[in-house]
C-alpha cells in the first residue's frame, strides 16, 4: 500500500519537486570554489529562495542539512541515502550507503521520504543485478518499518556503451529504462514512487534533432516508448531532468502528456538552478541570489504551469 504522500505534493496531488542532493556534480561545477563550506552556502541558498515554489526538496545529509533548516514551511523533505558516484573500478557500478546514515536517523533529521538511486542494467548478468535487487530489497524493508516513503531513483546504462548521451545507446535506451520500471514496481521493493528517466534521448526524436542530426526515432516510435513506460508500473512515478536545458525538460513532459503518459511529476534540479553555480563562483553569494531570485524562479514557475497542466494528480 503506498504511503501518505501529502507532505510532498502540490495542492492538485502532484509532485513538483526541487532537487538539489547532488555532490561530486555540483563540485565539478563549482570547480576550485567547491569546498565544503561553499557547498552548504550554495544549497541554502537554491532551498531558501526556490522552495516556496516547490512541493518538496530532494537533499543529502552530507552537505544539505543546513538548506534543510531554511526550506519554506509548507515544502516537503527528500532525503538521499545513498554515497554519491561509484566505484569505477569495479564493474557494476553498486550503490552503497552513507556510512553514519540509516533511514531512522534521516527520519529524525526531518526526512519526510528517503530517495535511494541505483544504476541499473536490464542486460547485466545476474550476478550484478541480483546484488542490486537484493541492496534495493533492503532500503525497502527499511523504510517500510519506519512507515516512511520510499523513492527509488533508477538511472539506466549499458556496460558495453561508455557514452549514455551517444545515438548507440539512444538505440537501446527505451529497453533498458522501461524493462528497470518494470521490475522495480515489484511489490517486493516496497517502493512508493520511481524517479525514473524519460524513455527516450529527446536528441534523437524526430523534430527535436539538432541540425544534421539523424533520428533515432520517429514522433510515433517516441510517443509509443512513453506509453509502455505508463503501463510498466503500477506505482506513482516522475520524471528527472538530467540536466537538461529547461525548454528541453518542459517541451519533454508535453510530449510525454501526448503520448498518454501518466506521470505524476517531476524532481528537477540543475534545469532549474544550474545557471546559479556559474554565479556563485564569479560573483559569490549576492550573485548567486540575485540570479536565483531571477532566472532561478522564472524556470520553477514556468516549470509549475506544465507541471500543473500536463502531470496526472497522484489520487488518480
Amino acid at each position: 500500500m503506498v504511503k501518505d504522500l501529502s507532505k510532498l505534493t502540490n495542492d492538485l496531488g502532484q509532485i513538483a519537486a526541487l532537487a538539489i542532493d547532488q555532490r561530486g556534480a555540483l563540485k565539478r561545477m563549482l570547480g576550485s570554489t567547491a569546498n565544503d563550506e561553499a557547498i552548504e552556502n550554495f544549497k541554502t541558498h537554491v532551498s531558501e529562495i526556490l522552495t516556496q515554489y516547490a512541493s518538496s526538496i530532494l537533499l543529502d545529509p552530507e552537505y544539505g542539512l543546513p538548506a534543510s533548516e531554511v526550506k519554506h514551511p509548507n515544502c516537503g523533505l527528500i532525503l538521499a541515502y545513498e554515497k554519491t558516484g561509484y566505484d569505477k573500478a569495479t564493474p557494476g557500478r553498486f550503490p552503497d550507503l552513507l556510512n553514519t546514515w540509516s533511514v531512522h536517523a534521516l527520519k529524525e533529521k526531518g526526512a519526510d521520504a528517503i530517495k535511494l538511486l541505483v544504476y541499473f542494467d536490464v542486460d547485466e548478468s545476474d550476478e550484478i543485478n541480483k546484488q542490486k535487487e537484493a541492496f534495493v530489497e533492503r532500503v525497502g524493508s527499511e523504510c517500510e518499518a519506519e512507515q516512511i516513503p520510499f523513492f527509488l531513483e533508477i538511472v539506466s546504462y549499458d556496460a558495453n556503451i561508455e557514452d549514455n548521451t551517444s545515438k548507440a545507446y539512444a538505440e537501446v535506451k527505451p529497453k533498458k529504462v522501461n524493462e528497470a520500471m518494470r521490475l522495480f514496481s515489484e511489490d517486493r521493493f516496497k517502493v512508493d514512487v520511481l524517479k525514473v528517466e524519460v524513455p527516450v534521448n529527446m536528441n534523437y526524436v524526430e523534430g527535436f534533432t539538432n541540425e544534421n542530426e539523424e533520428a533515432v526515432y520517429t514522433q510515433e516510435e517516441a510517443k509509443q516508448y512513453f506509453k509502455e513506460q505508463s503501463d510498466a508500473t503500477h506505482l506513482p512515478y516522475i520524471y528527472l531532468s538530467a540536466g537538461v536545458s529547461t525548454s528541453l525538460f518542459q517541451d519533454t513532459l508535453k510530449f510525454a502528456h501526448e503520448a498518454g503518459a501518466k506521470f505524476n511529476g517531476v524532481l528537477c534540479g540543475r534545469s532549474t538552478w544550474a545557471g546559479a553555480t556559474q554565479q556563485f563562483v564569479e560573483h559569490g553569494d549576492k550573485g548567486c541570489s540575485e540570479w536565483l531570485n531571477n532566472e532561478g524562479v522564472s524556470n520553477i514557475q514556468s516549470l509549475n504551469e506544465v507541471i500543473q497542466t500536463y502531470a496526472t494528480p497522484i489520487t488518480k
